[in-house]
């Protein structure tokens, strides 16, 4: 019995790794990135503090690619030096995979990992997967603990009353060498005032969602935004669920570019909120996805737009 012991372990680590390299990528939020930003909507916008990783041009609108715009994002930071791109974990190595995985198929079927120096590899492996496991395991729950980390609130009361705007770079930040816009608008400089609208219309955009108002996401959103969210609300019903979102937080956030066409004006900026964001059942209310007790974080690039005479509204949503 005491013999079987490591194999069982070796076993039910190498599962239980697998298992949480998989969840890892299962928790991505919903996201998407859809909507028109005027002549730069086939442009990716330029990193800011905030969102300091460069993001990918829109891939759902409904506007044309204009003449001369730029078709590709700029290069992302590791795209240009190999040697610094991420390295595949462990377990994304396929030579790594194989050898575990025939080490579990000799192990069920009784084998073990061989003799002599097989098995004094099959025995260094399996030391390695249980403490290939733990380490999956402390990552796993230390990241599970920073949305709520950060959804605390701060104990200054005066700072409870600032912007998340206020403590920013400025709002133009340098554009990096390989951003060109291309002549594709005038640029100009937001507000503080602008600044309040865009982070008031991202607490009521996201709780109109939640609640299925379609007359206020109307009222906040352009035709082709409306077009996209109420698609995915009808997606959802049809489902027999519900977005359920609450609790909207944001946490940072900085202009990326703001520029004019003609009467029109234009700004992209960088979000950083929490906020509760499950999917329930429309029937029983029941949580069926997401967790109803803890803020998850996410960073968006919001683009809004306003028209001569009118107030600011949301026309394009990209991710971070």
């Amino acid at each position: 019995m005491t013999s079987r012991l490591p194999k069982i372990f070796a076993v039910t680590g190498l599962s239980l790794a697998m298992g949480l390299s998989l969840a890892s990528e299962a928790d991505a939020r919903r996201g998407g990135s859809f909507g028109s930003r005027g002549a730069r909507t086939h442009q990716a916008p330029p990193p800011t503090q905030t969102a300091p990783t460069q993001a990918a041009p829109v891939q759902r609108s409904m506007t044309e690619r204009q003449p001369g715009a730029q078709t590709t994002a700029p290069a992302r930071p590791n795209a240009a030096n190999p040697m610094n791109a991420p390295k595949p974990g462990l377990l994304g190595n396929p030579l790594v995979r194989g050898l575990m995985l025939g080490g579990v198929i000799g192990l069920l079927l009784g084998h073990g990992f061989g003799a002599g120096m097989a098995g004094m590899l099959g025995g260094l492996l399996q030391i390695a997967a249980i403490a290939l496991v733990a380490m999956l395991a402390f990552r796993f729950f230390a990241s599970r603990r920073k949305p709520a980390a950060a959804h605390a609130q701060p104990t200054n009361n005066n700072a409870a009353f600032r912007s998340p705007f206020d403590v920013q770079q400025p709002a133009q930040p340098a554009a990096p060498q390989n951003y060109a816009p291309a002549d594709l608008g005038q640029d100009f400089t937001v507000t503080n005032t602008d600044r309040e609208t865009f982070e008031q219309l991202l607490r009521e955009i996201q709780e109109a969602f939640g609640r299925e108002d379609y007359a206020a996401i109307r009222e906040r959103t352009t035709p082709e935004i409306m077009g996209y969210l109420a698609e995915e609300l009808g997606q959802n019903a049809t489902a027999g669920r519900r977005n359920e979102v609450r609790d909207v937080k944001m946490l940072e956030g900085d202009v990326a570019e703001a520029w004019r066409e003609g009467p029109v004006d234009y700004a992209t900026a960088a979000l950083r909120y929490t906020s509760i964001d499950v999917m329930v059942d429309r029937q029983t209310g029941a949580v069926v996805e997401g967790d109803a007790d803890r803020p998850t974080e996410t960073t968006e690039l919001w683009t809004f737009v306003r028209h001569p005479n009118e107030g600011w509204k949301l026309s394009a949503i990209q991710d971070a």
